[in-house]
């Protein structure tokens, strides 16, 4: 079976090919970041406007690319929700006409649930993709960790599982951009930081990891806030002074040692959770996902901490793409799960798992 992916949740268009949910024959993402970095995060009137301009061009390269056509695809699955309105209803009404116009079966798919699923895709004839060796076998612990969201979920199947926690304010991307803007640090901040944090001391600043009453629940807003108040007294200044301009006030090694400092509290934060769930329920597999699974520091830090094979999908496979909603499209297609009514399928903006 072939599916055809459609993504449109923040500022990538992305479209892509999955066979059988673990061959990846096509992705094609058409990015608006540029339009986005001068304002330090994404304008979604910016986004949803490159959204119209991209994704049937998008679309046309993705089916072209995996060198098949509308014959032989099997059913489309697009992103429903969570994400920014203007931009998930260009998707989802490209899907439904297409749907429509094509006679495909139609699958409303969760982004945050479908980042999981790009550790399914283990197969590719696409040059430069590095794909986990097998897939992932239940019971599933993944950690969820993006610009939106950080949670730790437990599979027992496919559509099966258990969301042990959450974070409830900042999502760990959310606090990279938020430390990235206090620093001068281009946008996105999770890429930013991390190279800035290279000639950093991870102990040169010492940062809180929040407490929780549900062990596995995240928070980092405090940790967000603790920089601040931390970048003020290195700059010789008070609570009062406007974090914008904070960046004039510090040296380069100060900013770097800050970066270093909350890399390293985040990443612990997240590396901690996971430990306690991975001794708690002892899952077959353990997966990471979303794009900050493509950081190099939270990759090093898992593999020295966690004593079992961790899964990462390719680094390309990490930030928002289709290839991952096409993978999960697949598992409701295989379930026999009914497909959603091209007519009436309704974008959520706040989508839960």
């Amino acid at each position: 079976m072939r599916i055809l992916g459609i993504e449109s949740s923040a500022d990538e268009t992305a479209a892509a090919v999955v066979e059988n949910g673990s061959k990846l024959l096509s992705s094609v993402i058409a990015s608006s970041l540029d339009l986005h970095t001068a304002y330090g995060g994404i304008v979604p009137e910016i986004a949803a406007r490159s959204h119209i301009e991209a994704i049937m061009p998008t679309i046309d390269e993705a089916l072209k690319t995996a060198k098949t056509d509308w014959d032989n695809i099997d059913a489309i699955a697009v992103t429903r929700g969570p994400g920014l309105g203007g931009s998930l209803l260009i998707g989802v009404m490209t899907a439904r006409t297409l749907a429509i116009a094509k006679n495909k079966p139609l699958y409303g798919v969760n982004h945050v649930e479908a980042h999981v699923y790009a550790n399914f895709l283990t197969d590719t004839d696409l040059p430069n993709y590095a794909m986990p060796p097998a897939p992932p076998s239940f019971p599933l612990l993944c950690l969820i960790v993006s610009g939106g969201h950080t949670q730790l979920v437990l599979f027992k199947d496919h559509f099966d599982y258990r969301l042990l926690g959450q974070t409830g304010d900042d999502a760990v991307g959310e606090a990279f951009d938020k430390v990235a803007k206090i620093l001068g640090l281009p946008y996105p901040g999770g890429p930013s930081v991390g190279q800035a944090a290279i000639d950093g001391n991870i102990t040169s600043v010492k940062l809180p990891i929040a407490k929780m009453e549900n062990k596995y629940d995240f928070s980092f807003s405090g940790l967000k806030t603790a920089v601040l108040r931390a970048a003020q007294e290195m700059a010789g200044k008070d609570y009062t002074f406007p974090s914008h301009e904070l960046v004039g006030a510090l040296t380069d090694e100060q900013k770097n040692n800050i970066a270093a400092s909350f890399q390293h509290v985040a990443v612990q934060t997240l590396v901690n959770k996971l430990k306690l769930a991975v001794d708690e329920f002892q899952p077959k597999s353990i997966a990471i996902a979303g794009g900050v699974a493509a950081s190099p520091y939270l990759r090093q830090q898992i593999e020295k901490q966690i004593n079992q094979p961790v899964l990462y999908p390719d680094m390309k496979l990490c930030t928002d793409n289709a290839a991952m909603i096409a993978a999960l499209g697949y598992q409701y297609m295989a379930a026999k799960k009914p497909p959603d009514d091209p007519y009436t399928l309704e974008i959520d903006t706040n989508l839960q798992m």
